[in-house]
C-alpha cells in the first residue's frame, strides 16, 4: 500500500473506521481516543507518552520488550500472563512471586 498524501485531523470530533489500512508513522498529540478500540494492531516501535490509560483493558498482546517508566500502576492488574524475564526495579518478577508464595504458602 503506497502513502500518496497526509490526511490531517484538526480541531474536529469524528468517529474514524479503520480496516486494512497501513497508518504506520501516523502521530496523535492532544487527541481523544477514549473508548476506542484496537484489534489485530501492530503498534511494534511505537512510543505512548503523557498518555491516560485508566481502566483500559490489554488482552491476548504480545508487549515483549516492552519499557513502562514514570507511570502510576495503582490498582494496576495483571494477570494470566508469561512473566518470563520480567523485572520490576530490576528484579525478576518470577523471583519476587517465589519468595512470596514461599513465606505465603496459603495464598493464591
Amino acid at each position: 500500500m503506497e502513502t500518496h498524501s497526509i490526511c490531517e485531523l484538526k480541531e474536529t470530533q469524528q468517529r474514524i473506521e479503520s480496516k486494512k489500512a497501513d497508518l504506520s508513522g501516523s502521530t496523535f498529540t492532544d487527541v481523544n481516543l477514549a473508548g476506542a478500540a484496537f484489534n489485530d494492531v501492530k503498534l511494534t516501535g511505537a512510543t505512548i507518552s503523557n498518555v491516560c490509560l485508566g481502566c483500559a483493558r490489554i488482552e491476548d498482546a504480545n508487549l515483549s520488550g516492552l519499557h513502562v517508566t514514570q507511570a502510576n500502576l495503582t490498582g494496576a492488574s495483571i494477570s494470566g500472563c508469561t512473566m518470563t524475564g520480567m523485572t520490576i526495579d530490576g528484579i525478576l518478577v518470577t523471583d519476587l512471586i517465589a519468595a512470596y508464595r514461599s513465606e505465603n504458602p496459603n495464598a493464591g
